[in-house]
């Protein structure tokens, strides 16, 4: 079961969705406001297993934050799904390239959320790992 993903975004809003959204799958939800929040909560929790990333905000940004994480081998621990308002192409693959697994834009409805999370999940799954992804398809 995927029990705990961490939220990195500026917006208290975009927040209390994903609260929202992932309470029902009774995962616990972390906040980070911006990628150096979220490189210090990762430095100190190694049970995330999810992350999901906005691009632009202050203090270090999406790209940015994926640059680090991967340096530092987070990116080989749990995948990265960037969420943004952020559409462009050059975004996209820079993103992909620096080491996430999956990429939706906002806005998106909580369905399109549970898809894009259950595909990077079902990519990186391990043979024992079946059961992360079987947990949010119910």
């Amino acid at each position: 079961m995927l029990n705990k993903v961490l939220v990195v975004d500026d917006s208290a809003l975009i927040h209390q969705m994903y609260h929202l959204v992932l309470a029902r799958y009774r995962c616990q939800v972390v906040d980070a406001k911006n990628g150096l929040e979220a490189l210090d909560i990762l430095a100190q929790q190694d049970d995330v297993q999810l992350v999901l990333l906005d691009i632009n905000m202050p203090v270090m940004n999406g790209l940015q934050f994926l640059e680090k994480a991967s340096a530092l081998g987070y990116t080989e621990r749990f995948p990265v799904v960037i969420v943004s308002t952020e559409g462009k192409e050059a975004d996209t693959l820079q993103g992909l390239k620096l080491g996430a697994s999956g990429y939706l834009t906002k806005p998106f409805t909580p369905s399109q959320l549970h898809e894009v999370i259950v595909r990077v999940l079902q990519a990186g799954a391990t043979a024992s790992e079946p059961e992360k992804v079987a947990a949010l398809e119910r």
